[in-house]
């Protein structure tokens, strides 16, 4: 068992989401979104640059060496996985773990909505889900592809940086690449995987224009394409989409995607007062043909009409899931006035003034 792996056991025992590793600082830990400090001393760069290289691929290593940032993946047996990335900063060598559970948790364990588990069974299209880091996009993917991986036929490939939940195959073939071990990156992976039989590719990150605009081909040519975006809302991810591109190519770039969205899931995860937990507030965006039009029209700034009145299609405004999760009694109405777009909708809300006075 490496050395560094005594921190893994107790993320685990605390249910922590994060381990910061920092020379010249205590470790840390992420419990429920709020850092805390482990009792233990303070890190030096020569031992940490010891712990952390113990678990390190030695072409990582080398990379490492030469750009100052890596990204992978380590797996502590019968445990979990967990993304790493390591960094230079100013007192040395610093490093964050993400926890990644074995077990991949169902769309209705994670108490996502019902039209959440429907996009896997989506014949072809486009489907984004998109948030801040840390909001729990890869595990609503890993749900999504599960789901399609119990209830269809096919052949499904992901792409990602690094490889996250690791899927077994059940009624679905599944392919994972790496971008770096097994592929030089998304935008190759994605050429390549257009030649491999695919139904289903699942894009870790839309970085730029080439991945994005393969993403679009292979979601209009009978794909169904799941992929992140860093985004806030479903009418912002549109929009960035679209900017990616030059501005000579944006108008046929808008009726692409018109044509090739099928849905944006857009999260935001807060803690819960309730109990030790968190929760998600989900803005859902089902392309139907009156968010096409929009699309296509450069509009994007109405698309809160159509998700208002597109209920019955499970369509929901982020104000309204955070307004639903407040009214539960699960988050606190500073958490839910800090993270809502109308601010003032929840501004009455407050005993006290809000802690972010700029938004007034």
């Amino acid at each position: 068992m490496a050395k560094i792996d005594a921190f893994f056991h107790l993320m685990n025992e605390q249910g922590a989401s994060d381990l910061h590793l920092v020379s010249g600082r205590q470790p840390t830990i992420r419990i429920r979104g709020d850092i805390e400090r482990i009792k233990h001393e303070v890190l030096t760069n020569e031992t940490l640059k010891v712990l952390l290289y113990e678990i390190t691929p030695e072409h990582k290593i080398k990379q490492f060496e030469e750009t100052g940032d890596i990204d992978f993946a380590y797996e502590v047996v019968n445990l979990a996985r967990y993304r790493a990335n390591y960094y230079q900063q100013k007192n040395g060598i610093g490093a964050v773990f993400r926890e990644i559970p074995n077990k991949i948790q169902t769309c209705h364990e994670l108490g996502l909505p019902a039209v959440v588990a429907r996009l896997a069974m989506l014949p072809r299209g486009l489907v984004l889900v998109t948030g801040p880091t840390g909001c729990g996009k890869s595990t609503t993917l890993a749900a999504i592809i599960d789901e399609a991986n119990r209830l269809r036929k096919d052949h499904i490939i992901t792409i990602e940086d690094p490889i996250e939940f690791v899927h077994q195959s059940e009624g679905c073939i599944i392919d994972q690449r790496e971008v770096g071990v097994h592929t030089k990156s998304f935008a190759a992976a994605l050429r390549g995987a257009l030649r491999e039989d695919p139904d289903i590719i699942l894009v870790g990150e839309m970085r730029d224009l080439e991945t994005i605009a393969l993403a679009l081909e292979a979601a209009n040519t009978g794909h169904l394409v799941l992929a992140t975006v860093h985004t806030s809302s479903a009418a912002k991810t549109i929009d960035r989409v679209i900017e990616v591109f030059p501005a000579s190519e944006q108008s046929q770039i808008r009726s692409t995607l018109a044509d090739g969205l099928r849905a944006v899931v857009s999260q935001l995860l807060f803690k819960r007062i309730d109990k030790k937990a968190r929760c998600v507030a989900l803005e859902i965006l089902i392309a139907n043909p009156a968010v096409r039009n929009l699309i296509r029209e450069g509009k994007t700034n109405l698309i809160a009409t159509p998700i208002q009145t597109g209920k019955k299609q499970g369509m929901q405004l982020m104000d309204d899931s955070i307004m639903e999760l407040y009214d539960r009694g699960w988050i606190s109405a500073e958490d839910a006035y800090l993270k809502a777009y109308e601010k003032a909708r929840f501004s009455k809300l407050l005993k006290y003034q809000p802690v972010d006075f700029t938004e007034n």
